[in-house]
């Protein structure tokens, strides 16, 4: 898989592309099928599979004060991609300029004469260009002059709801990270750096965490949930703490993992947290006493979730 960043660095003719487009934020079941149909159309062809995305999501240059928080991180949304087994991804720095592109002049100038796309698949409801005027239709319109063929790729429904990344955020936001994880195909997960923290788990509640500084932008509703850890090339069972640690009154946000049966410094390392169960809200204790004993709790309680799974 290469990942080219940026039109202008598409040095070499790709054997027959066949290609994508779209932010694929989260890159959930929705677009692993859509993956799936364009890796399958190039390999018939002898081509080359091509998902062409946008960094940063074009709403933050167009209107930022409507901009998502992103499910993935760039990295991230590139290593999920590069696991469905795409042959090239390109990237564009979506800039004020690019943006004033019109879909015809995309479509004429990048796609067939700098690509010479020979396939085109498109969500159903995907629009593009300056002014989002560029659309299924005139991709078909287009290709009919141009010589390239667009495939109109229906939405994904699981449960009789449509699969999309604004509804998984939504589900996130609110905590409800077990059905999120149904739309993902995999259970949401956050990548933080261990940092220094308020040293209270050990020696106040004799549950150690390791705090964590995250790039993701989207965290689940505040609360406790069962998690899995990936330190290394291990994975553990977890309890995660989202919130402001009420009963310590001092208000200071924190994302804290306690690692099952894990002995060892993680201070400086990388986690991976993956979001299984929520467990409950954030409870305020009157006595620190009663918060140690509902951590025993919790870790009970979890250690019964993560068996099944």
């Amino acid at each position: 898989m290469k990942v080219i960043d940026g039109i202008e660095n598409v040095r070499q003719k790709l054997p027959y592309p066949v290609l994508t487009i779209g932010n694929f934020d989260g890159v959930h079941l929705g677009h692993q099928a859509l993956f799936r149909m364009l890796i399958e159309r190039a390999r018939k062809n002898n081509g080359t599979s091509v998902v062409f995305t946008f960094v940063p999501h074009p709403l933050r240059v167009i209107a930022p004060e409507r901009a998502p928080k992103l499910l993935t991180p760039y990295k991230e949304k590139i290593r999920l991609i590069k696991n469905c087994g795409i042959d090239v991804i390109i990237c564009i720095n979506f800039t004020k300029e690019f943006a004033s592109i019109t879909a015809e002049d995309f479509i004429r100038n990048i796609l067939c004469s700098m690509l010479e796309v020979r396939e085109i698949l498109i969500g159903s409801n995907y629009m593009f260009g300056k002014g989002r005027k560029g659309s299924p239709e005139l991709l078909k319109a287009l290709g009919k002059e141009y010589g390239f063929s667009v495939t109109v790729v229906d939405e994904i429904r699981i449960d009789n709801t449509v699969v999309s990344s604004s509804r998984i955020r939504t589900l996130i936001a609110k905590g409800r990270v077990e059905e999120a994880a149904k739309f993902l195909g995999r259970p949401y997960s956050v990548e933080g750096v261990v940092i220094e923290g308020a040293k209270r788990g050990k020696s106040l509640l004799n549950t150690p965490t390791a705090n964590l500084s995250t790039a993701n932008e989207l965290l689940p509703k505040d609360g406790v949930y069962a998690v899995k850890v990936k330190v290394g090339r291990k994975v553990y069972g977890g309890a995660t703490n989202i919130g402001c640690n009420p009963t310590f009154k001092d208000k200071k946000f924190s994302f804290e993992t306690h690692i099952l049966d894990f002995e060892g410094r993680l201070l400086g390392k990388t986690l991976r947290v993956e979001f299984i169960s929520r467990i409950r809200d954030e409870i305020k204790f009157s006595k620190v006493e009663d918060l140690a004993a509902q951590l025993e709790k919790d870790i009970a309680q979890i250690r019964r979730i993560l068996k099944q799974f």
